[in-house]
């Protein structure tokens, strides 16, 4: 796909935005599919699910659906299978990509938000000491009473919530996360607890709220097929200045395309490949 002048002028500008820290990226897992080899970890929230179905059977109706599939081996095997399949999974950290590593060296961008369960953006951070995480927990698996998220600084180390102050850059795991604790939030009952009270604002880090203000949003290897998806992203984005951007391939839902036009996010339709390179001025021999 030819990639026209003035989109790829735009890419220039988000970069520079980004790097001013105008503008926070928002992950999803497709950014893995970068790397000069193929990844060891799933790339998407499908493939996720046909890959726990494998390890534990599921009815075929649910498994194109994590969070059901993650539901139904919870029921009948335990939430502590479902913790220790995804840390299986994830145990591997994928080589981070040259878009990680750009978005790493951007000392005044205030907020990474990486949706995926990996470690390759911690991976990517690593030689820096001025960040820490915030990652969801699953309220769910326990019967105490949680917080909904966990900090953790540079080391790995978890951290009281006002320990994010004083962070150059904040990654913001909104799922969760196998690094460094392995607390995600997979299963339907999981994202009950969080769904309940997302559109309230509760769930989501006084750190992640004040970064936002003022900023823009661009979107990278995100797909939206999904309601939770969606939901994540709209109460994740609201409060926060704009203007909004997200890369996508020509093959759009009408569901996306919909959830674009009432957020007021502007599609780019470019390979995500050709849109790192753009952003991080890459050679293109990296592909």
């Amino acid at each position: 796909m030819s990639v026209a002048p003035e989109t790829r002028a735009l890419m220039e500008t988000l970069a520079a935005e980004m790097a001013a820290g105008r503008m926070i990226p928002y992950l999803g897992p497709e950014v893995l599919t970068l790397g000069p080899v193929e990844s060891p970890v799933p790339t998407g929230a499908r493939e996720l699910a046909h890959q726990l179905s494998s390890r534990c059977a599921v009815p075929g109706r649910i498994r194109n659906n994590l969070w059901h599939t993650a539901q139904y081996i919870e029921t009948f095997r335990h939430r502590v299978t479902v913790d220790k399949l995804l840390a299986e999974t994830f145990k591997p950290v994928p080589e981070p990509t040259h878009l990680h590593r750009w978005l790493a060296s951007l000392d005044r961008l205030p907020m990474i938000v990486d949706t995926w369960y990996d470690g390759t953006m911690r991976e990517a951070l690593a030689g820096r000491s001025d960040w820490g995480s915030v990652q969801g927990a699953s309220k769910a698996r326990r019967t105490t009473d949680v917080p909904w998220t966990r900090h953790h600084d540079a080391s790995g180390a978890e951290v009281p919530p006002e320990t994010a102050t004083g962070w150059a850059t904040l990654l913001y795991k909104p799922h969760g996360a196998a690094h460094p604790d392995g607390d995600v939030l997979a299963s339907d009952a999981d994202y009950v607890e969080v769904l309940t009270d997302i559109d309230l604002q509760t769930p989501i880090p006084k750190a992640v709220q004040e970064r936002r203000t003022g900023t823009g949003f661009v979107f990278l290897g995100c797909r939206f097929y999904d309601q939770i998806l969606r939901t994540f992203a709209r109460c994740i984005m609201r409060r926060s200045g704009g203007p909004h951007y997200a890369v996508m391939p020509e093959d759009m839902t009408a569901n996306e395309r919909k959830f674009f036009e009432v957020e007021g996010i502007t599609p780019i339709v470019m390979p995500l490949a050709e849109a790192a390179l753009a952003l991080t001025g890459a050679p293109a021999d990296l592909q």
